[in-house]
């Protein structure tokens, strides 16, 4: 007989343990329990998803200024002195069938003297007699085109027609142009890598510090008989909703700081790509929902794995 009731005892017990450890899981899953952890785990990623979000957007608008930087670059096909009105319109239908020719117009030498007019402040015409300068049509070319050698071979091209006098752009803002692009881009994306890297780091170990307080309620639920996918359900689901927080209060973080700098500069918004930022956005949420819920699992997993002893 008290065997028996031993035995019934240590069921009633099991049963009492395995309750209450459901009823602890369930409320530190759902944040009825342990919120300030939550709330600095759910901070703290938000903090770093608002770094490489800016980063991001940084190197949008850098895209964005180097792509406007080339395409408002100015190149010049000059005329001979002689050339007709109709020589120079035939040869801008050519230029503008070709795909390296953004836009193009025509400058006239009566234009092109009263512009040379405004910017020295007199009349050159009077001090010279004459009209030096040359009808010319200026272009703007595609982004992908402005480098030194596409500006080379569209020369050679030009050249072919018999009323081309020359072909010139700004060939020292050219070359600095590419040459610091390129190094900007290399940086920056350098110190993307190096941040995205950091960011996971960093996100992982906030979740395992989160997780810490936890340890002991997911082992309760080991011993009283809950499965690993019973115990790691409520927690991935917290980490879902955690991550899915963090990424909008950093998309939020964004955001201010967006409306801040276009108010500051009015040019950033007609730069910014939306289709890169609503990439950016959707990368910074789902980057957060992952890493949480990637930590958060390894988490639960490694403390199911570990001996009770361990723990403390």
């Amino acid at each position: 007989m008290p065997v028996v009731f031993y035995t019934f005892e240590r069921s009633n017990h099991c049963r009492m343990q395995a309750r209450i450890a459901k009823r602890e899981i369930v409320n530190m899953a759902t944040g009825k329990k342990g919120k300030a952890t939550y709330f600095n785990a759910i901070m703290g990623v938000a903090l770093v998803l608002f770094l490489i979000g800016v980063l991001g957007w940084l190197l949008i608008n850098g895209r964005a200024l180097s792509r406007a930087f080339k395409e408002e670059l100015e190149v010049n096909v000059d005329f001979h002195d002689n050339v007709t009105d109709e020589s120079v319109n035939r040869m801008k239908g050519i230029l503008m069938k070709q795909p390296f020719v953004r836009d193009a117009h025509i400058i006239t030498k009566d234009e092109a003297m009263k512009m040379e007019n405004q910017v020295e402040g007199g009349n050159m015409m009077d001090f010279l007699g004459y009209n030096p300068l040359f009808t010319s049509i200026t272009m703007k070319l595609n982004e992908e085109y402005v480098n030194k050698d596409s500006l080379s071979k569209i020369k050679k091209f030009v050249l072919q027609s018999n009323v081309v006098r020359d072909m010139t752009w700004p060939n020292v803002v050219v070359d600095q142009m590419d040459s610091n692009l390129k190094k900007i881009g290399i940086i920056l994306g350098g110190i993307t890598f190096v941040l995205l890297i950091v960011v996971i780091f960093l996100i992982d170990n906030t979740v395992r510090l989160a997780m810490f307080s936890s340890r002991f309620i997911i082992k309760t639920m080991q011993m009283v008989g809950a499965t690993r996918s019973f115990i790691t359900r409520p927690f991935d689901l917290r980490a879902f909703i955690n991550g899915l927080i963090s990424g909008v209060v950093a998309v939020l973080g964004l955001w201010i700081v967006m409306s801040f700098a276009n108010a500051q500069l009015p040019v950033l918004k007609t730069l910014t790509d939306p289709i890169l930022l609503a990439a950016l956005i959707v990368s910074m949420l789902v980057l957060g929902i992952i890493i949480s819920m990637i930590s958060t699992h390894r988490s639960v997993v490694k403390y199911l794995k570990m001996h009770i002893d361990d723990l403390y």
